[in-house]
């Protein structure tokens, strides 16, 4: 037990002092306006260097992830079909699938979907 105790303390203060020193050494002392301007040869920028970001492709691609999670949560029902019963395994799959179903219904009566607009 005492060894135990004796190597986590040790770990807590060898990682106690990497952070404190990872933190004390990354910070930046000075914020220099050049520096943080994006690059174009030396001169001055003529347009901002952001764009702006379309909120309709971002939550196309957030709903994208999602059904996708959701598939990759699908794919071990295939290796559990030998080991359930087929009634248990359709009953499992067939409810998953439910629920993505109602899901894009919603997303789709909601107008998520619609590019266009």
């Amino acid at each position: 037990m005492l060894i135990i105790s004796t190597m986590a303390i040790i770990l807590i203060t060898i990682t106690s002092v990497v952070m404190i020193l990872a933190s004390l050494l990354s910070k930046k002392s000075i914020v220099d306006r050049e520096k943080s301007s994006p690059f174009e040869c030396g001169f001055d920028p003529k347009s901002s260097s952001r764009l702006p970001f379309s909120l309709r492709f971002f939550l196309i691609a957030v709903i994208f992830l999602i059904f996708d999670v959701e598939i990759a949560l699908l794919l071990p029902l295939i290796i559990l079909l030998p080991m359930t019963s087929p009634s248990t395994w359709f009953l499992v799959g067939g409810f998953f699938i439910l629920i993505l179903i109602i899901g894009l219904y919603h997303e789709w009566n909601q107008g998520a979907l619609d590019w266009a607009n």
